[in-house]
C-alpha cells in the first residue's frame, strides 16, 4: 500500500510562489506515475499536472502551463509542484495522487493512492 503526505501549502500573495512537496511511502514509487490535482470550494477536482515513472513525460492543465512546473526524485520518493506566479484563482486544497500505472494520466478515477491535501490560499 502507498501512503501520500502532502506539504508545502500556505498564504502567499498574488505573483509569490510556492512548492509543494509529496512524500510517498511504499516500493511502488519508482514504477508509478503522479499525480497534482485541486479542488477548490464548490467545484469538481480538477488534474493540474502529471508525471510519468521516469520524469520523462510531463503534462499539464493550460490554466497552469507556463508557471507551474512538476518533477519528481525516485530516491527520496517524492514528487513536486514548483508554484510560480500564483493567481487568486489557485486558491485551492491540493492533493498528490499515484496510480499503479507508468504513464501519465488526467482523470480522477485513474488514480489508485490520494494525500490528504494541503491547502494553498493566493490573495489578490
Amino acid at each position: 500500500q502507498v501512503q501520500l503526505v502532502e506539504s508545502g501549502g500556505g498564504l502567499v500573495q498574488a505573483g509569490g510562489s510556492l512548492t509543494l512537496s509529496c512524500a510517498a511511502s511504499g516500493r511502488t514509487f519508482s514504477s508509478s506515475a503522479m499525480g497534482w490535482f485541486r479542488q477548490a470550494p464548490g467545484k469538481d477536482r480538477e488534474i493540474v499536472a502529471t508525471i510519468s515513472f521516469s520524469g520523462y513525460t510531463t503534462d499539464y492543465t493550460d490554466s497552469v502551463k507556463g508557471r507551474f512546473a512538476i518533477s519528481r526524485d525516485n530516491a527520496k520518493q517524492t514528487v513536486y509542484l514548483q508554484m510560480n506566479s500564483l493567481k487568486p484563482e489557485d486558491t485551492a486544497t491540493y492533493y498528490c495522487a499515484g496510480r499503479r500505472q507508468q504513464m501519465i494520466a488526467f482523470r480522477n478515477v485513474e488514480y489508485d493512492y490520494w494525500g490528504q491535501g494541503t491547502q494553498v490560499t493566493v490573495s489578490s
